[in-house]
C-alpha cells in the first residue's frame, strides 16, 4: 500500500461506462483540447464547488504556480517555506526569482507568520505559503503583513481542495492560489491542476498565458506558454467531481480510526482537525519521537515498508537541503529548526478512500506492535 495509493477497485471512482461514454462524445465532437466544452464545463463546476469567483484548469499543479509568479510580474525575492513539495521552489527559481526560506509552525506545518517580516529585504516582492496536508496557513496575519510592505500573496494550496474556515474556501485567500489535481490527491483529473484568481480580467490574462499568450488567431499578447488541461481529463474530472464529498468522508473515517488507535501510544503524535475547518483529510502525517518511542522515525518506516505499508516521509529531505537551494543563506539549518524537526520526524501514514478495515488495521497493528 502506497501513501494516496490508486485502486481501480474503489466504488468512490468514476463509472467507467459512463466515461466511455463521454469519450465517444469528444471524438465524435473532433474536438479535444484547446477549451472546449469539457474544459469550459470543469471550470464552472469547480468554481461553483470550491465557492471561488474563476477557476482557470491546467494540465498539472505546477505549471500554474510558475505562470501566477508571471501573471503577477513577479521578481527579485520570494519569502517560502522549505517544507513543501519541490515544486513550490522550483516555481520560483524557473522565474529567476530568489526564494528566501523562513521557519514553520509546529502546530500545522505552514509557513510562521512570525518569522516572515525579519526575511523582508528591499528586493521582495511576494510571499509564496503553502497549506501543508490541507491545514490552513495563517492567513489574515499573512495578508497584513503583506498589505503592509505592499507584497503580493500566491499560495500553494495543492493539498487544500475544499478545505475551508468557518464556511469560506481558504482558496479565495491572498492574490491567487494554485490546485494540483495529480492522481494522488484528493480530487483528481489523472494529470491536472488549476489557478483561483478573483476577477474576470485577471482570469482572461492567465487564459492567454496558458496558450501560448494567444489572444486571438493572428495576436499574442505575452510569452506565454502551453499548460492547458484537454477535453479527456477534463471529462474525467466531471465525472470524479460527483464523488469526492463521499471519498473525503471515507477519508474522515481512516482518519478518525487512526486518531482513535494511536492517540495513546507514547511517542507517536498528529494534528487533531481545528476548530471552524472544513479538512479534506488528503494525509494523515503522525510524528515519532524517538526517545519516547523507542525507536526512531526511520526505524519505523523501514519496518512498516518491509511489511508492505509504504508510509511516506514527507517531507523529506527538506527542499532546503537539496542541492539547488542549500547554499542560500536563508536555508542555513540553524535558521529553520522547526521544519528540520518535523521532516526528521513525519510519516504520512497510507490514506486513501478505498482503504479496506483490515488494511487500516494491518497499519496500526504495525505502529502499535514494536
Amino acid at each position: 500500500m502506497e501513501a494516496n495509493q490508486i485502486t481501480v477497485t474503489s466504488p468512490l471512482l468514476p463509472d467507467l461506462n459512463e466515461f466511455n461514454e463521454l469519450l465517444k462524445e469528444i471524438w465524435d465532437s473532433k474536438w479535444i483540447t484547446n477549451n472546449g466544452s469539457f474544459h469550459r464545463r470543469l471550470e464552472t463546476a469547480l468554481a461553483e464547488y470550491l465557492k471561488v469567483p474563476y477557476v482557470s484548469l491546467f494540465t498539472n499543479g505546477t505549471l500554474p504556480l510558475i505562470t501566477a509568479l508571471q501573471a503577477l510580474r513577479i521578481t527579485g525575492e520570494v519569502i517560502t517555506t522549505p517544507y513543501s513539495f519541490v515544486a513550490t521552489t522550483h516555481s520560483l527559481w524557473w522565474n529567476n526569482i530568489k526564494p528566501v526560506f523562513v521557519d514553520i509552525e509546529w502546530e500545522t506545518g505552514c509557513i510562521d507568520p512570525n518569522k516572515i517580516e525579519a526575511a523582508i529585504t528591499p528586493r521582495t516582492t511576494a510571499i509564496m505559503p503553502v497549506h501543508v496536508y490541507g491545514k490552513p496557513c495563517n492567513v489574515d496575519a499573512i495578508q497584513a503583513i503583506a498589505d503592509k510592505y505592499g507584497l503580493k500573496v500566491i499560495y500553494d494550496a495543492a493539498h487544500a481542495f475544499g478545505v475551508e474556515v468557518n464556511g469560506e474556501s481558504i482558496l479565495n485567500a491572498g492574490d491567487m492560489s494554485t490546485l494540483s489535481f495529480h492522481a494522488t490527491k484528493v480530487y483528481n483529473t489523472i494529470e491536472g491542476g488549476a489557478m483561483v484568481m478573483h476577477d474576470e480580467q485577471t482570469k482572461k490574462r492567465i487564459d492567454y498565458l496558458k496558450n501560448f499568450g494567444f489572444a486571438g488567431e493572428t495576436e499574442v499578447v505575452g510569452p506565454g506558454i502551453n499548460s492547458k488541461m484537454d477535453e479527456i481529463r477534463s471529462a474525467y474530472g466531471l465525472l470524479n467531481l460527483r464523488q469526492v464529498d463521499a471519498a473525503i468522508e471515507a477519508r474522515h473515517q481512516v482518519a478518525i480510526r487512526y486518531r482513535e488507535a494511536l492517540r495513546d501510544v507514547e511517542g507517536i503524535t498528529f494534528w487533531d482537525d481545528l476548530p471552524g475547518v472544513k479538512h479534506n483529510y488528503s494525509y494523515f502525517p503522525i510524528f515519532v519521537d524517538a526517545e519516547k518511542y523507542g525507536m526512531t522515525r526511520d526505524e519505523l518506516y523501514f519496518k512498516m515498508k518491509s511489511q508492505g505499508i509504504l508510509g511516506r516521509r514527507y517531507f523529506y529531505p527538506l527542499i532546503s537541503e537539496f542541492s539547488t537551494y542549500r547554499g542560500l543563506p536563508s536555508a542555513a539549518p540553524e535558521n529553520l529548526p522547526v521544519a528540520h524537526k518535523m521532516a526528521d520526524e513525519v510519516i504520512c501514514l497510507p490514506m486513501h478512500h478505498a482503504l479496506s478495515e483490515e488494511d487500516v488495521e494491518r497499519i496500526i497493528n504495525a505502529i502499535v506492535e514494536k
